[in-house]
């Protein structure tokens, strides 16, 4: 690949970022989104962070795993449980690492 190439993508890459990241910036207050989609909206970022997190649980060394030997597992169904019942992030955290070392070392 020449120089003059490589340096022609990056430029091209930096501009289309720019518009794109300030489109939303400049217009932003002039777009009305529909009431339905705002509250839809609200759930965007547990849905990613579920996305991220929930297939984790279930991969141990690169392979889909349902075992009861996977402490991921464990972990994040006693700190979904946890969370569910105290509704406290900072124990669920602390017991599902707690959780997750405790059967990595041992089991």
């Amino acid at each position: 690949m020449d120089d003059s190439y490589v340096l022609m993508v990056i430029v091209v890459l930096t501009v289309a970022t720019v518009i794109d990241r300030s489109a939303l910036w400049l217009a932003g207050h002039h777009v009305n989104l529909p009431r339905r989609v705002q509250e839809a909206l609200r759930f965007a970022p547990a849905c990613a962070l579920a996305a991220i997190i929930v297939p984790d649980l279930f991969l141990e060394n690169n392979q889909m795993t349902w075992s009861l030997h996977n402490p991921k597992l464990w972990a994040g169904l006693v700190a979904g449980a946890l969370y569910l019942w105290r509704r406290d992030m900072l124990l669920t955290i602390v017991a599902g690492m707690l959780v997750f070392t405790i059967f990595r070392l041992y089991f």
